[in-house]
């Protein structure tokens, strides 16, 4: 099993070389193992591309209303030029009131609306226009309804979609043609049906490949932007982002969050007496330590230098001190001089210490951090009082 896994993962690589890891693959097919910050940047790109649809949408439903009135009957175009202006009212609705927010359930709303609003549309209009008897140049513009739905579908793959995504979004579409086909039974031509339906199929299975070809590059462009290009750990401003979630979260659910500050003791020696490449080992082994030892859920980001946040959220001011004792008594790697790496860690809880927001908060972790080196360094210093070094 294992190696034919391997196997399928090469032939993928060589599809998308340099785009993936092979822990990554999974992501491809299901979002639930997204990393929050790429399902924030996920969810702010499909409402945009959502809000772009609806934009085009709203003009060029209403344009159409023109040619309907040349071509078709009078009662006929009437009852289109309504049906098109309720679509118009429902698309400019969906570009004015929904905005970016960056939650994933936001975005699906936004493509289930998008998407519903031209089925609904093409299943009125495909009745409708099943009444008349068209020929010549109305039944040519009458055909070009039945369209809608390959728009629709190859409107897909404009946006970063899983596999399961893309299935849930284009099923509704797949089943309404088929429902609209049933709905005359007597008079379609199957064959002209089936034909049309196998393309449906078809072009849905190019836009998910699409879809998922674009989520790839996105997942590896995110990785490279989050990540901190020397120990791998977040950068800065995505751990900024990180907190700022995490906070939020934590405070609409009433949760603890725990941040702590650790800075390495003594690391400008190690640049100014063995170099910056030394250095480097010190600061890629010490987050390789610290990384293989964080509990589930912690988040460990590269603040500046050798200083680095710690986030642990749904952590207590008690058990973040526990934890953090356990990553002392680990250790934080060696110095080119073959001495224990130490370091000044400052604590701070939202709720033990009633921190208004995620920069407050960070402040008073750095601000122990500070009194940590004060005191002596290679210590633990959270409300307010430093734990000595055992």
């Amino acid at each position: 099993m294992n190696r034919l896994t391997d196997v399928v993962w090469h032939r993928l690589t060589g599809l998308m070389p340099g785009e993936l890891k092979q822990t990554e693959l999974a992501w491809l097919a299901l979002p639930h193992s997204h990393l929050p910050l790429l399902a924030r940047r996920r969810a702010t790109l499909i409402v945009n591309r959502v809000r772009l649809f609806a934009f085009l949408f709203a003009v060029l439903t209403p344009l159409w209303s023109v040619v309907d009135f040349v071509v078709f009957p009078f009662p006929l175009s009437l009852n289109l030029a309504l049906m098109r202006f309720v679509a118009t009212a429902a698309f400019a609705s969906l570009l004015f009131y929904y905005r970016p927010t960056g939650d994933l359930l936001n975005a699906y709303r936004a493509m289930a609306l998008l998407f519903f609003i031209p089925t609904l549309f093409y299943v009125a209009t495909h009745m409708m226009l099943g009444n008349y008897k068209l020929a010549g140049i109305s039944a040519a513009i009458g055909a070009g309804y039945a369209f809608l739905p390959f728009v629709l579908l190859a409107g897909l793959s404009i946006f970063p979609l899983t596999l399961l995504e893309s299935v849930m979004i284009s099923s509704p579409i797949l089943v309404a043609q088929s429902v609209s086909g049933f709905l005359q039974w007597h008079t379609m031509d199957w064959p002209s049906f089936a034909g049309a339906f196998w393309l449906l199929v078809l072009i849905t299975g190019v836009s998910t490949l699409a879809g998922m070809s674009q989520l790839a590059f996105m997942i590896a462009l995110v990785r490279q932007a989050i990540r901190d290009p020397l120990t791998g750990v977040f950068s800065r401003n995505s751990g900024e982002e990180v907190v700022e979630l995490q906070f939020t979260i934590a405070a609409r659910s009433g949760a603890p969050l725990s941040v702590a500050f650790i800075d390495l003791d003594f690391f400008k020696h190690v640049n100014d007496q063995f170099g910056h490449e030394a250095g480097d080992k010190v600061l890629i082994g010490m987050t390789d330590i610290v990384g293989g030892n964080l509990r589930q859920g912690d988040m460990l980001a590269r603040w500046g230098g050798e200083e680095f946040l710690l986030i642990m959220p749904n952590t207590t001011l008690a058990q973040a001190e526990l934890a953090l004792n356990r990553l002392r008594g680990t250790g934080f790697g060696m110095r080119p001089e073959q001495k224990p790496v130490t370091a000044s860690i400052g604590v701070a809880e939202r709720l033990e210490d009633q921190a208004g927001d995620w920069k407050a908060l960070v402040e008073m972790a750095d601000q122990r951090m500070y009194l940590a080196k004060q005191t002596g360094r290679d210590r633990i210093v959270s409300r307010g009082a430093p734990e000595l070094a055992a």
